[in-house]
């Protein structure tokens, strides 16, 4: 193009003439992949819970998907701060065990790689005590 040129659209474009310029088409960021439990893994965490809320000691949890974790919370009620987290971080696998059990405090209780022997911690059977 020289100095006295001047840019014209193609013929047969859809806005020829109307002096309309496209804007160019946005990207966006790809969704970044979750962490989850697995249904087997929610059976054995949900299992535990079932039995607690049955004993009345628990009432409430929440499910967190996270980029980096997933966290099942549970309450004792629900207006309070988790008495457990279940917490599944995939980076530690092969280091301290995936599967972590983490009180109120900050404190981690167990940590493996198998769920049901981490569960067992907060799942402790009921023993008759005798005088």
């Amino acid at each position: 193009m020289s100095e006295g040129d001047t840019a014209e659209p193609r013929r047969g474009s859809p806005f020829q003439g109307s002096g309309q310029v496209l804007a160019p088409v946005l990207s966006f960021p790809v969704a970044q992949k979750q962490v989850a439990f697995d249904r087997a893994e929610l059976q054995t965490i949900l299992s535990v819970y079932g039995r607690k809320v049955v004993e009345g000691e628990w009432r409430d949890y929440a499910i967190d998907f996270l980029v980096d974790k997933a966290v099942f919370s549970i309450y004792r009620r629900s207006s309070e701060v988790p008495l457990y987290r279940v917490e599944k971080d995939p980076r530690l696998a092969r280091k301290q065990g995936a599967y972590s059990v983490v009180v109120a405090s900050g404190l981690i209780l167990k940590r493996g790689n198998d769920l049901s022997a981490v569960l067992r911690v907060i799942d402790k059977p009921l023993r008759v005590v005798s005088n």
